[in-house]
């Protein structure tokens, strides 16, 4: 049976719109999917990423929050029949509150995994509690010291972690020093699930708005931990040898030369998505 993902919205995050794209309509609100993704037709169950672990976390910070029933995780994992003990792998793009919040819904026997780095990271404090919230990152010490529970990425850029067969993870370069991508071999090619290197494929990529005039050079996030040349590195590795490129805040897209050329819309929380069907996909 071939690998199929599917984005699960984990709820929804109202922010400036310049942390999105940097520097784009500063003082203006929008409002962001928090996606995971589930991989099914491998050898287990697989999700990337877990949502976060409260709406009420980010108001002290000026976000708002939204998490209806049915953007709780359990209820979209029902959709496909499953529950978190039934999940084998939880993968962590990174660590940030967003992404890694609904460990604590997933048995012990489940084996959270992420980037030694990112782990080493998040604990530093250097990005503080806006991005790394104090209860995820110690449910993911507990994790640590207990066996099976926790796995770590040691990947540096030059080689790519096997986590089951067709689903492998490697060092992205972008958005925090630990951050991965997830990449997934389909029927019709392969899918980077990149996680935050790119936020908005219209203001980053599509059409970027700090440089639409140089071909492939793309505008870079507001909310990173690298460099400015580290992104743009990060965001053209991410697009680079892979089909579809699928960000934690945007919809998929259809990826061809490097390029995005088509979006699938109407794909966040449908499980009947497809978006390892090239047809499926809107061209630009």
């Amino acid at each position: 049976m071939a690998l199929k993902i599917y984005p699960l919205n984990l709820g929804n995050i109202t922010l400036d719109k310049s942390g999105l794209v940097l520097f784009q309509d500063a003082g203006t609100k929008t409002t962001i999917p928090t996606l995971s993704f589930l991989i099914t037709g491998g050898e287990y169950p697989v999700l990337v990423d877990s949502g976060s672990r409260s709406t009420e976390y980010y108001s002290q910070f000026g976000f708002e929050a939204e998490q209806t029933r049915e953007m709780t995780l359990e209820w979209n994992l029902a959709q496909h029949g499953l529950t978190p003990a039934d999940i084998r792998y939880v993968i962590h793009t990174h660590a940030h509150v967003d992404h890694a919040g609904g460990d604590s819904l997933f048995p012990m026997t489940t084996t959270v995994s992420l980037s030694r780095r990112e782990l080493s990271f998040a604990a530093s404090g250097i990005m503080g509690p806006a991005m790394y919230a104090l209860e995820d990152t110690r449910h993911l010490l507990d994790r640590l010291y207990t066996r099976g529970a926790l796995r770590l990425f040691d990947v540096d850029g030059s080689f790519e972690e096997e986590v089951i067969p067709g689903v492998t993870v490697r060092l992205s370069g972008g958005h925090t020093p630990g951050s991965i991508s997830v990449l997934v071999e389909t029927d019709e090619g392969l899918a980077n699930i990149c996680g935050d290197v790119v936020y908005n494929l219209e203001g980053s990529l599509i059409d970027p708005f700090l440089d639409s005039l140089n071909p492939g050079e793309p505008t870079i996030t507001g909310n990173r931990a690298m460099s400015t040349l580290e992104e743009k590195t990060a965001i053209k590795k991410a697009l680079s040898g892979v089909r579809f490129m699928l960000p934690s805040h945007d919809l998929p897209a259809l990826v061809q030369g490097g390029r995005v050329v088509g979006l699938l819309h109407n794909a966040i929380s449908n499980p009947e998505a497809r978006v390892t069907d090239i047809s499926a996909y809107s061209l630009l």
